[in-house]
């Protein structure tokens, strides 16, 4: 290192810096005194969080996936039936999205947006926008826990992520101001209701907080991931109404109406959504017109929206059956919205191999963690569960208490929250 900063007239410190971030970004392995080399590429899954996510065994019941049940997604019958022909596209540089579904989606932002766009699901939507505003070395700051994938995509462009703690209301406006007083940040990551995985929604009031906050920080671009949509039961609530010019707003409608229709529309400031447009038009130039068309019949249906409001419901009364017999047994849990539950355990790995052997998969909660936090926790996909809550919770119960002899359930007289 120091012979590098002499070379670059530089101080060893900006050198050691430099070293950490290419580390992170595994550009480079140190291996002690053998000195630092550039890293071997390595396969296609080896380190990401998001393959550290799913069932890696045979189970009969497998609630690590996080999607919706198909049973309470609406009906597309109808809606395909009343498509047509189904010539929607005259030429390759048509708006990217069809003019009656902006309409609607305009209807819907939570704030006023100078441009939309829709592209292919909300982790291809965070995947364009961290490419148009974050760059190699960028620090960046999301909620801990977090969305595994979207510390992979952060990962992947040699980000520098910082973690915020959270409580019941969202991300703390304290420690947010505490991170950005001592880190120089480009942008902060949130989902504003149902945190996948907390289950957490943002008050306005919270809202509120952090965009006062932000306000003293003028570089940093806020990203919003509304991943739930219709089916959370939280009003929708957004920075970009107290920070318009630069806050992106990302709706998914892949857990409400269909994870195949494969779309989520992106609207914020021009600058960051015509960039995202823009570079679309040289990879897949727009998503299907015919599934933009078949997302504007069920948003407008009277038969759908109906269908959606009873998943809402259906997923509400889901979480509170299984939240309560957790409490129960004592359990340390949280599923406030959305179709996960974030359960304590007093060891992760334990608690995965007590569960599979009941036939039962769940989330490790490890991924889903910047920092460590106060206690181990594992992912339920709670909104899965419509029936045996009884058994599932004494399944759970087993898995995440375990005796003063290292296993079998017992009391926990002192519980530990997630924050």
């Amino acid at each position: 290192m120091r012979d590098v900063a002499r070379e670059l007239g530089v101080s060893p410190t900006t050198v050691s810096e430099a070293w950490r971030s290419l580390t992170r970004a595994g550009a480079i392995q140190t291996r002690g005194r053998s000195g630092t080399f550039v890293a071997t590429p390595g396969g296609p899954r080896q380190g990401w969080r998001y393959a550290q996510m799913g069932a890696h065994a045979v189970v009969s019941r497998d609630l690590s996936t996080g999607v919706p049940d198909h049973d309470l997604l609406p009906d597309l019958t109808d809606a395909l039936k009343r498509l047509g022909d189904g010539r929607m596209t005259a030429g390759y540089l048509d708006a990217p999205v069809l003019p009656a579904l902006e309409e609607v989606l305009r209807e819907r932002w939570p704030f006023p947006p100078e441009r939309l766009t829709v592209v292919d699901g909300a982790l291809d939507a965070l995947d364009r926008v961290i490419a148009a505003v974050v760059r190699f070395g960028d620090h960046v700051i999301v909620e801990n826990p977090a969305f595994p994938p979207l510390l992979d995509l952060l990962q992947a462009v040699g980000a520098t992520v910082l973690g915020v703690p959270m409580d019941a209301h969202g991300m703390r406006p304290d420690r947010l101001h505490a991170v950005l007083d001592g880190h120089p940040a480009v942008a902060v990551f949130l989902q504003p209701r149902a945190h996948n995985p907390t289950g957490v929604s943002m008050t306005a009031e919270r809202a509120a907080a952090l965009g006062a906050v932000l306000r003293e920080f003028p570089a940093v671009t806020v990203v919003e991931d509304d991943h739930v949509g219709d089916i959370a039961t939280a009003p929708p609530v957004s920075l970009g109404t107290h920070l318009p010019e630069r806050t992106v707003h990302v709706a998914s409608y892949s857990k409400s109406h269909g994870p195949d229709l494969r779309l989520a529309a992106i609207g914020g400031p021009a600058g960051v959504v015509a960039a995202v447009a823009d570079r679309r038009h040289l990879g897949p130039g727009w998503s299907s017109r015919l599934l933009q068309a078949v997302l504007l019949d069920l948003l407008t249906d009277p038969t759908a929206i109906a269908q959606v409001a009873d998943a809402r419901e259906a997923y509400a009364a889901r979480r509170a059956a299984l939240l309560s017999r957790l409490h129960d047994r004592g359990v340390t849990a949280t599923a406030a919205d959305g179709i996960n539950l974030w359960m304590a355990v007093d060891d992760q790995q334990i608690a995965l191999v007590s569960l599979a052997a009941h036939g039962i998969a769940v989330a490790p909660g490890g991924p889903f963690c910047v920092t460590p936090l106060d206690s181990d926790h594992v992912r339920v996909t709670a909104g899965l569960v419509a029936d045996g809550y009884d058994d599932l919770a004494d399944a759970l119960a087993s898995a995440a208490i375990l005796d003063s002899r290292g296993s079998g359930p017992r009391t926990r007289q002192h519980p530990r929250g997630w924050r």
